[in-house]
């Protein structure tokens, strides 16, 4: 390899470490270059990503089960051996096992109040589960309403620099303005994707739960039905 081959590989390359560079510094330009709107908009997407690992974290506590958790405590009731199924269900605590528990203390009770209070347990119990999944959906539909509101408010400024420009508009001064106020529609329709797709994880994960524990439930009240 002579000299001159090697003088124009770092030239060359020396060249694509500029245009890097370049580009990077473009990409951090333009979370700042939103204008106000991007604001509430990064709000909303810290929210929604602390609501996806807040929930998901309290969706893999509570779904944590010892294996044949059911069929034990069906046995132990089976064989009216009530304190070693109440037992249990107290070193589990989970949503079924505390659904059960509740059934167990109002044994002396007639089928009917052992499950009203068993399905009083299941609405807190999924109501605690449901909780903030509402506001995430709200947040997958207002963040492109306000990537909107952005881009409308952004143009506004644009048309009014351009208006107040003297002479022949300058086309990267059109250019620049509408890059910037479309910006805010990219970033809220970014926010409201992942907080859609957040909404819609969550509620499968949810529901499969709820399952669980109605199956759960109606197992145990067809074993108390047995025993009368």
């Amino acid at each position: 390899m002579d000299s001159k081959t090697l003088i124009l590989q770092i030239l060359n390359s020396d060249s694509t470490l500029n245009l890097v560079s370049q580009e990077e510094i473009t990409v951090m330009e333009l979370l700042f270059k939103g204008g106000f709107m991007m604001i509430p908009i990064l709000f909303l997407f810290v929210i929604s990503i602390y609501i996806l690992i807040e929930k998901v974290l309290v969706i893999n506590r509570e779904s944590k089960s010892p294996k044949g958790f059911t069929d034990e405590i069906i046995n132990r009731v089976k064989n009216d051996d009530i304190n070693g199924a109440k037992l249990i269900c107290q070193d589990t605590n989970n949503p079924v096992s505390r659904m059960i528990f509740k059934g167990l203390n109002k044994l002396n009770t007639s089928l009917k109040n052992i499950e009203s209070s068993i399905e009083n347990v299941g609405k807190i119990e999924i109501y605690n589960l449901e909780k903030n999944l509402s506001l995430l959906a709200t947040i997958s539909g207002a963040a492109p309403m306000m990537g909107f509101l952005g881009t409308v408010t952004g143009m506004i400024q644009a048309f009014i620099s351009i208006a107040e420009e003297e002479g022949a508009v300058s086309p990267k001064l059109l250019s620049s303005g509408i890059y910037e106020a479309m910006l805010t529609t990219a970033a809220g329709l970014f926010v409201g994707i992942v907080a859609y797709l957040a909404y819609n994880y969550l509620v499968s994960r949810v529901e499969k739960l709820i399952h669980k524990m109605e199956y759960t439930t109606i197992e145990f009240i067809e074993t108390l039905q047995s025993k009368e």
